[in-house]
């Protein structure tokens, strides 16, 4: 019999990963996983920057960074200045660096959303490839006689609900980004 298991699991993990994405992306108000991406040279390698510093939110409007060695303070607010997409710029005071966040104009509101409905085509580009994986096993199986063709038709009616449940999920989080990111 066929087992639909993995590949809800595996649409799980896509809709996971949808939602890991959509925290990256800016709303206005400081959050330290805005800085996830950032890589720091330090101790002559790249590490990202929750292995050198500790990142908190102090105010809504902005980040402290507090390096665990001193010594990284100035790498660290370079590898913040140097990543274009965050579009900050730090300041640090010898013991801490400060991250101000900018308030949003509404064309890079527009922008940011922009950027996130592509992030939702990512999703569903996912979700379908994994459906077609899961399809031809199906096949593969029926074409071996493990499966009748009346299990196949139930497979497939499994397969399509599991994915309507998973991209209806993606599009629930996109709304509520969206209005998260178009609200002042």
């Amino acid at each position: 019999m066929f087992d639909v298991t993995p590949f809800e699991d595996k649409f799980t993990l896509a809709v996971a990963h949808f939602e890991d994405e959509l925290k990256k992306v800016r709303t206005g108000r400081a959050h330290p996983s805005m800085l996830d991406s950032v890589s720091v040279e330090a101790y002559g390698q790249k590490m990202p920057l929750n292995q050198v510093a500790n990142v908190t939110a102090a105010e809504p409007q902005l980040l402290t960074i507090t390096p665990f060695d001193p010594a990284n303070l100035q790498a660290i607010s370079t590898a913040i200045r140097n990543d274009n997409s965050l579009g900050l710029n730090p300041s640090d005071d010898g013991r801490l660096v400060r991250v101000p966040i900018p308030p949003l104009t509404e064309e890079r509101r527009h922008q940011l959303v922009k950027q996130t409905s592509e992030k939702v085509e990512e999703a569903r580009i996912a979700l379908r490839n994994i459906r077609q994986d899961a399809l031809k096993e199906a096949k593969r199986m029926k074409d071996a006689k493990d499966v009748s063709e009346d299990d196949m038709k139930r497979i497939e009616k499994t397969i399509d609900e599991t994915m309507a449940q998973h991209n209806s999920a993606i599009e629930a989080a996109f709304k509520d980004k969206e209005k998260d990111i178009l609200t002042l």
